[in-house]
């Protein structure tokens, strides 16, 4: 059981009824988060729900921002006045006395439920189903005494837009926060209200350099909606805060309902919220799959739930075009940029399933950032600019050609290819077609990365693991110029021939050749860094193998997978990391072994990667795992969900709704939370990784054997369901697929091909 509530059943969808207070938990004050959060979102905007009964609202379209006060909390309330003066409402500490309000999270929505004295409040803000970037507040008074009540209610946001930079100072951000607001309105119905709007020359020369960096300022609403009577009201705050009031009068048994709409003003006319509202809850239910599984019913929840807080960690991106899923926690909403560029491509993964038209959004969106000679900038930072200063590392072109070949090979949307895609406007280069950014990708690969002295894909600044550089003792200039990476030729051994398929697809039979051929080439070379126990994880100039007496797990699943590693020798491996990596680790397995005693850069034994727990390598162990040992597939599968992590660890908010990218291992005094570095802190904004809602998915597909095949085919096999508006699976092997063109299905019953439509097996 949970120290902070339960999951419960809201429209046939799960969300957490969070009934606790708000203690501040065993983590040291000076890297504790904002305590209790969770964002939601659509395709548009993400609110930031707080156990306190607040709120935030993020918005990415023109760059890392949050539209409202506080940092991110601390808006977005309720508040009721009685007839004889007393106060109290949704937030603290305005709560009515006695028992916490109920705060529920949902997939979409937060709803704080409340009473006092025979009058009930619930307030519910939603963020609607599609790409609207204001969120609808439903407000419900339900009076269960023998009088009537006349109260007012006071709805109350604070505006504060400011953007979230990569390496902005304190002052800059002041600076940022003055210039992002143009407008804060409340559109009355007898027309707008303007609050506090700078007019002053130097306000417009803030405007305008702000501008030149971060596009428009924001205009902000707040308007009541259907027949909620409201007056503006200015409340005397710090910071501007919006606020209408309403006079309720409640009839015994009777409920009164107030619609408001707040966020981004888009021109939007709402003229019938209850609809809008109606609407979107079964849109979302149609929207969610559902999952069942023998070996873990955590699935039935989980899948649907990872499949909301993914998805609704997508935003339009008003400036590239698309939509971007940035990573989120502590990188984007703390330090203020969107990377690694790896991270979106694998996250958009499960959408492959389950909103295909996202997954392409996504993967159209990440490769435009790259330059047309193929390089993949490490980040964007907040403002969206691309940014190499902190990384170059020599996988990232990988994840694109696998999200594409993946994307392909499920939806058989090949005309996707055709279309043109434009580079990013600091580039100043012509459109290509989709196709051509993934070929000049490929190349950028081949020819630049390249390879080094003993045929692996060279280091470059980092591989996966951005400490690698740091942990491999030598000087950084010369691993960055000749180390290698056998962790990325593991991966591109399996990828290339995968992305050879698309290719061979797509017409174009040169580059499928020389893709497979360089696959086959590391495939070969990875086999021979087998030494009796595992494979080694990177080749040190001066010093030889890196990994010999520790085991890196995460080059391991991916030798499995290339098929470097035969089936005995592949059933030797996954004993061993049963054995030592696993063992005693209720989160799955360390992604090193034995756990460096003194610990790394990333901090002590068991955290970061000294031994910590990362979605990403965790999945590839399942995936591999399923293969030859499916029972341990599936067990380590279930200590990767959140019903594992609330056993374990049931006072720790991450890993109740959301979690970081890295749980610390129980060789950690902090076992349970997250990686804590004195410049670089999840533990800051410890929930809301994608890792750890794309991860759990992407597994859950794999354990049911479904991944793209080299021929460009959909492998799919059974086990467990998994039903979505695209794809059926079902326990037998049965199922169908809904398709945009041609596909290639090869299960159990042998290989369907498929045109436009649903074909079934």
């Amino acid at each position: 059981m949970s120290a902070f509530g339960e999951w419960v059943t809201r429209d046939g969808l799960p969300a957490f009824a969070y009934r606790a207070g708000l203690p501040r938990g065993s983590d040291p004050e000076s890297t504790a988060g904002p305590p209790y959060q969770l964002l939601a979102g659509n395709r548009c905007i993400q609110i930031c729900a707080t156990a306190d009964g607040t709120m935030g609202l993020w918005d990415e379209r023109h760059g890392g921002r949050w539209l409202t006060l506080g940092d991110p909390t601390g808006t977005g309330t309720s508040t009721i006045t009685e007839a004889n003066g007393q106060r109290w409402g949704s937030a603290r500490p305005a709560w009515p006395a006695g028992t916490p309000p109920v705060r529920t999270f949902g997939p979409t929505w937060f709803e704080v439920a409340c009473e006092h004295d025979g009058l009930a409040l619930e307030r519910m803000t939603l963020c609607p189903e599609g790409e609207s970037p204001w969120v609808l507040v439903r407000v419900q008074l339900r009076n269960t005494g023998k009088a009537a009540r006349r109260v007012e209610h006071v709805e109350r946001w604070g505006v504060v837009p400011r953007f979230v930079n990569l390496g902005a100072t304190p002052a800059q951000r002041a600076e940022h926060a003055r210039a992002a607001v143009v407008f804060r309105v409340g559109r009355l119905r007898d027309g707008l209200l303007a609050m506090e709007e700078r007019t002053d020359e130097a306000a417009a020369l803030e405007r305008q350099r702000f501008a030149q960096v971060f596009g428009p300022p924001v205009a902000i609403v707040l308007e009541p909606l259907a027949d909620t009577p409201a007056r503006a009201m200015h409340a005397d705050a710090p910071h501007p805060i919006l606020a209408l009031a309403s006079e309720v009068v409640v009839a015994p048994g009777e409920t009164a309902t107030l619609w408001f709409r707040f966020g981004a003003e888009d021109g939007t006319v709402v003229a019938n919220p209850a609809s809008v509202f109606e609407n979107s809850i079964a849109l979302l239910k149609r929207r969610l799959p559902r999952a069942a599984a023998p070996e873990a019913p955590q699935a039935e929840r989980e899948v649907t739930w990872h499949s909301a807080i993914l998805a609704g960690g997508a935003c339009r991106d008003e400036v590239l075009g698309n939509h971007t899923l940035n990573q989120g926690s502590a990188y984007a909403y703390r330090m203020g940029f969107n990377g690694a560029a790896r991270d979106p491509l694998q996250h958009a993964l499960p959408l492959v399933y389950t909103e295909p038209d996202l997954a392409l959004s996504v993967l159209r969106n990440t490769c435009s950032w790259a330059t047309p000679d193929g390089d993949l900038p490490y980040a964007l930072d907040g403002a969206k600019r691309p940014s190499t200063e902190l990384f170059q590392p020599s996988d990232q072109n990988l994840w694109a050609l696998w999200l594409a070949a993946e994307y392909a090979a499920a939806s058989g949307d090949v005309k996707a290819f055709e279309a043109p895609l434009a580079y990013h406007p600091a580039h100043t280069a012509q459109a290509a077609p989709l196709h051509e950014h993934l070929r000049r990708q490929f190349l950028y690969f081949a020819d630049v990365v390249g390879t080094g002295e003993h045929g692996h894909v060279r280091m470059r600044n980092a591989d996966w693991n951005d400490a690698a550089i740091a942990l491999s003792g030598v000087d950084r200039r010369t691993m960055i110029e000749r180390g290698e990476s056998v962790l990325n030729s593991a991966f591109a051994a399996w990828v290339l021939p995968v992305y050879g398929g698309l290719c061979e697809r797509l017409g174009d039979g040169a580059t499928a050749s020389r893709a497979r051929e360089i696959g086959e080439q590391l495939r070969e070379r990875v086999a021979d860094e087998w030494n009796g126990r595992w494979y080694r994880r990177a080749h040190v100039p001066g010093k030889g193998a890196l990994g010999d007496d520790t085991c890196w797990l995460e080059v391991q699943p991916w030798a499995i997978l290339c098929g470097a590693a035969n089936e005995a020798r592949a059933r030797e491996l996954i004993a061993t990391i049963d054995d030592q990596l696993r063992s005693g680790s209720p989160l799955g397995a360390r992604v090193r072994w034995p756990v460096p005693p003194g610990g790394d850069i990333m901090g002590q034994p068991g955290e970061g990667t000294a031994g910590g727990n990362w979605f990403s390598i965790n999945m590839t162990l399942i995936w591999a795992a399923a293969r030859i040992m499916p029972e341990l597939a599936w067990d380590e599968w279930r200590r990767m969900t959140l019903a594992s992590h609330t056993a374990a660890y049931p006072d720790i908010w991450e890993g109740t709704l959301s979690g970081p990218d890295a749980y610390n291992a129980p060789e950690s005094p902090r076992a349970g939370h997250t990686w804590d570095m004195p410049m670089l802190s999840m533990q800051q904004f410890p929930v809301n990784n994608m890792h750890a809602h794309s991860a759990p998915l992407i597994a859950y597909l794999r354990l049911l054997g479904v991944e793209p095949a080299s021929d460009g085919a959909l492998l799919v096999g059974g086990g467990a369901t998994f039903d979505s508006e695209v794809l059926h699976v079902a326990a037998d092997g049965h199922g169908s697929l809904r398709a945009a063109g041609p596909v290639h299905v090869r299960s159990r019953y042998g290989l369907i091909d498929g045109g436009a439509g649903t074909i079934s097996w």
